[in-house]
């Protein structure tokens, strides 16, 4: 592992955090490789049930790509190295069975506000500034950002979004429902680490079957999408965990699930 990540562990939580503060956590191919090995060795930890994503310092979460670096970019070469490694990395974080929260520091810009969109739950702080400035270089969302968008908030907001390039202050973002909440920077990792161990408690099979249900049946029709939910739902009762859930709740005592 290079230092442009770093990952930690605190309890069941596993934290990545891009650090590169001298260009505000800025993304190139070597730094994206690198948050694909980070993310996978946490992913692959049986101890971590939860994935917190933050940058580092006090400016940025991520705030975009290198635009020296897209400048001297040709068509092909871009499809072939940045686009190809940006939406695999950011389709992994997507669809990985652990839930991850977005603790957001700072600037989350272009490449920033992709990864925030590919984060289950986001969270903060009040001094954050998110947006898809990419219009104002000629150019348009290219790591997932208008697709993600547009199945995340109103059309009409998504499309002004990314028209105008504006950047949006924090309590915007959650007023349209891109992220979940805001809180006071100084209390943003305490409220991140706070909810990550509600989840982590939770059994993490449960959340890994919740997690591919919510995934697949939005790419279905309702129909189909209810009777993906019924099936999946079933297979939880045969697990240990559905079973101690329940003693607990009569026994009035905390279920304590180990993912079986």
């Amino acid at each position: 592992m290079s230092d442009s990540i770093v990952i930690e562990k605190k309890g069941n939580v596993g934290i990545l955090t891009v650090n590169r503060p001298k260009v505000l956590n800025a993304l190139d191919v070597p730094t994206i490789l690198e948050l694909e090995k980070g993310f996978s060795a946490l992913e692959s930890d049986q101890e971590v049930r939860v994935i917190v994503v933050t940058g580092a310092g006090d400016k940025a979460f991520v705030a975009g790509g290198d635009i020296a670096d897209l400048e001297s970019r040709q068509g092909l070469q871009h499809y072939q190295e940045f686009a190809e490694t940006i939406h695999r990395v950011f389709r992994k974080i997507e669809i990985s069975d652990k839930p991850t929260i977005g603790a957001i520091n700072g600037y989350a810009l272009g490449g920033g506000t992709e990864l925030i969109l590919a984060l289950d739950i986001r969270i903060a702080a009040d001094t954050a500034r998110l947006g898809l400035p990419e219009i104002s270089l000629g150019l348009f969302p290219g790591a997932g950002g208008t697709q993600r968008l547009i199945r995340q908030v109103p059309l009409c907001r998504a499309k002004e979004i990314m028209f105008t390039g504006a950047h949006m202050s924090a309590a915007e973002a959650a007023e349209i429902g891109l992220i979940n909440r805001v809180v006071p920077k100084a209390a943003l990792m305490d409220e991140v680490m706070k909810t990550a161990e509600v989840i982590a408690k939770k059994s993490p099979l449960v959340l890994k079957l919740l997690k591919r249900t919510l995934r697949d049946g939005g790419d279905m029709p309702l129909s189909a999408a209810l009777g993906h939910e019924q099936a999946v739902v079933s297979l939880v009762f045969d697990s240990a965990d559905a079973h101690e859930g329940c003693r607990a709740f009569l026994e009035k005592r905390d279920a304590v699930f180990v993912g079986k």
